[in-house]
């Protein structure tokens, strides 16, 4: 039995061998404006997969260092001048696993209050975990930089994604008209959650934009894939129209947006925690969550096989994969 001062979690040595080594660390203590949470488990995003594997050097990793980047769990104690958590409270946020801080692979962690917010009283620990860091990403989008509103028409690139699916059930809930590209097997789980699903495989993007929208683009375009797909994004805007893109970092051209007087915006969720600058306003949006989760708005989609500590390197491989139903959570 463990002495109350260790717990356990995983670390990583190396970017080379890249593999998970089970230890015993002391059980951080909260510091003034911290929380101590006992987490029930920490979502898998393939952020975290490229981290362990030495592929996402901008989220400058410290090693060895414990990931995970979402967690979900309950107030163990908190420091001095925290007045919105009490111990019990079932919490949920994006709070470390890059920078240096420590991430959701382990019993407990110290995280600064600000990230956090209520979990959803209808959501499990493993739904709430895999929400973080995609409604983040997919809010700062669509909200924050595109500001999505009713009766716009809102074209979702890679729907069936993690960022993805969470997209589709903000724009929706905001009253957009949304359609989504998904691979054909998806296209249920696309419909499900409100978006008029898209083949892209069989369908050219000028092909969609001439169906869907009488050849005038969509208002807002959400690339969640990259590389050409947001040179598609480009081409599917219509006038004075938004493309966000969480995955902006290639070289294009910017003549079919400029042409239309369109906007661009780049998400990289991970400012806050790597500058310490804007963590409330993360607390903020995990509540906007927490509300449409309540009002059945918003689910995630998790795959139901059940990961641990000791299954953590088969929940990444499965990520890799891509034979990850949407999301992955492991349980604690």
């Amino acid at each position: 039995m463990k002495p109350l001062s260790k717990m356990q979690a995983l670390i990583v040595d190396d970017f080379q061998t890249a593999t998970f080594r089970t230890v015993e660390i002391p059980r951080p203590q909260p510091t003034a404006h911290q929380v101590l949470v006992r987490i029930k488990a920490s979502g898998v995003n393939p952020l975290d997969s490229k981290i362990r594997t030495g592929k996402a050097p901008h989220a400058k990793p410290v090693l060895p260092a414990v990931l995970g980047t979402d967690l979900a769990g309950i107030v163990e104690a908190v420091g001095q001048d925290v007045t919105a958590f009490q111990v019990g409270d079932e919490v949920y946020g994006l709070t470390g696993g890059v920078g240096g801080l420590q991430g959701s692979l382990a019993e407990f962690a110290a995280v600064n209050a600000d990230l956090l917010a209520k979990k959803p009283t209808n959501l499990s620990m493993r739904e709430a975990a895999a929400l973080p860091l995609v409604f983040l990403t997919a809010w700062e989008g669509l909200v924050d930089r595109a500001n999505v509103r009713a009766d716009q028409k809102v074209l979702i690139l890679g729907g069936s994604g993690g960022v993805g699916h969470v997209a589709v059930q903000i724009a929706k809930a905001r009253g957009a008209k949304v359609f989504a590209t998904a691979s054909v097997a998806k296209h249920d789980i696309v419909q499900q959650l409100g978006a008029v699903p898209l083949d892209y495989r069989s369908t050219s993007i000028e092909q969609i934009v001439q169906t869907f929208t009488d050849g005038h683009g969509f208002d807002v375009v959400y690339d969640t894939v990259g590389g050409s797909t947001l040179d598609d994004a480009f081409q599917a805007v219509g006038n004075y129209g938004h493309v966000v893109s969480c995955y902006g970092w290639g070289q294009h051209s910017l003549m079919p947006l400029s042409r239309k007087s369109g906007t661009y915006s780049g998400v990289f969720v991970l400012l806050p925690l790597l500058t310490g600058k804007g963590h409330a306003h993360h607390g903020d949006i995990l509540r906007q969550a927490t509300q449409l989760a309540q009002t059945n708005q918003l689910r995630p989609v998790v795959d139901p096989r059940h990961f641990t500590l000791d299954t953590a390197l088969a929940a990444h491989e499965a990520v890799e994969a891509g034979t990850a139903v949407i999301k992955i959570a492991i349980d604690l």
